[in-house]
């Protein structure tokens, strides 16, 4: 078995050469590929400065739109449901209690005509159907009621107008009207669609969409963890990010990180990285300089490479960690033996002690 100082030498020397591979990412193609240096990198990348402005935005899982519902008119004959609200108006009512404002259907289909005339179940009646049954209901109160009513808004609106999460299928939900497909569409798309959708039960409806949470363009900041594990933190892309505010989004660098930082930017063609991006962590924060404070896209990997020795600490202290073990417990194992060997297996003790 080998001695304790030879795997001690055996692993510093392994983390020697480790630490003089210097700067290269291996693809999981076998192919080893160098980071170039700064002169390398094309001079029309986006940067701070000098950002370039993003495709138009295509809608994907998992967005989050905004609709908002401007013109929502439902098809005759339309059935009054419980939370549609009615404009009703009787100029012939009592003075002391005047019937001339906007009334909610409640719970149970009914509508609240207030002191005294009391309620009128109009749900599942047309609004003339309505119209009628408040009269019939009124003429018990009134001598000559003349009521008119209009519909003024329809609960199902309220399904419509809101937060939409763009669903794993692509879709957004709009209640009891069902689901429209919204991916890959722009948002100019998005609103036809959805206004094409919403015309087979409303009349030339009318919505405006927006994205709320762009959830779908994101980047990613990768540090390595100098043998404890690398760290993975997923952030969107708003068409501003720059490497500064990719590294602040994770304030700031960890003990265990170096100022060895790039971007990997992935390829279209499945054969690992397109672009790697070299960063001058010192020249980005010391001096101002904007040459490497690329601007982030869509898919871009920062990555943050570990600090080399304190890698190397670790990984001695995992090399070690089992023969201190063992170390101790033969230590332990030795030292108890001495103490109960000699004279305390005789019964001895401190002979010169005599009470």
């Amino acid at each position: 078995m080998p001695h304790t100082s030879e795997l001690l030498a055996l692993a510093l020397s392994l983390g020697m050469v480790l630490s003089s591979i210097g700067c290269h990412v291996v693809s999981p193609y076998g192919q080893t590929v160098s980071i170039p240096s700064r002169q390398d990198v094309p001079d029309n990348l986006p940067r701070e400065l000098c950002k370039g402005i993003l495709p138009t935005y295509t809608i994907e899982p998992p967005d989050i739109l905004m609709i908002d519902a401007i013109h929502v008119v439902p098809r005759p004959p339309y059935h009054l449901r419980t939370f549609d609200v009615l404009g009703i108006r009787v100029p012939g009512a009592l003075s002391d209690a005047p019937i001339d404002r906007a009334y909610p259907i409640e719970l149970g289909g009914m509508i609240n005509l207030g002191t005294p005339y009391g309620s009128v179940k109009v749900a599942g009646l047309t609004v003339e159907e309505a119209e009628k049954a408040i009269d019939k209901h009124l003429r018990g109160y009134l001598k000559e009621p003349d009521v008119s009513a209009t519909l003024l808004d329809i609960a199902a609106k309220q399904q419509i107008a809101g937060e939409h999460l763009v669903g794993p299928d692509g879709t957004v939900t709009l209640g009891t009207y069902g689901s429209v497909s919204v991916v890959g569409l722009t948002i100019a798309q998005a609103k036809r669609a959805i206004e094409a959708y919403l015309s087979q039960s409303l009349e030339e409806p009318e919505v405006s969409v927006d994205v709320f949470a762009y959830n779908s363009r994101v980047y990613y900041v990768i540090t390595q963890g100098a043998g404890l594990g690398d760290g993975v933190s997923r952030f969107p892309v708003t068409g501003n990010e720059t490497v500064l505010d990719a590294i602040s989004q994770i304030n700031g660098l960890e003990q265990v990180s170096s100022k060895r930082i790039w971007i990997a930017r992935p390829g279209r063609n499945n054969q690992g990285c397109d672009q790697i991006l070299p960063v001058d962590w010192n020249a980005i924060t010391q001096y101002g300089e904007v040459g490497t404070n690329y601007q982030i896209l869509p898919g871009d990997r920062v990555f943050v490479a570990e600090d080399k020795l304190i890698a190397l600490d670790t990984n001695l202290g995992k090399l070690t960690a089992p023969l201190e073990r063992i170390m101790g417990f033969t230590l332990l194992g030795t030292g108890t033996a001495t103490r109960l060997s000699g004279p305390v297996l005789r019964g001895g003790g401190n002979r010169q002690a005599n009470f």
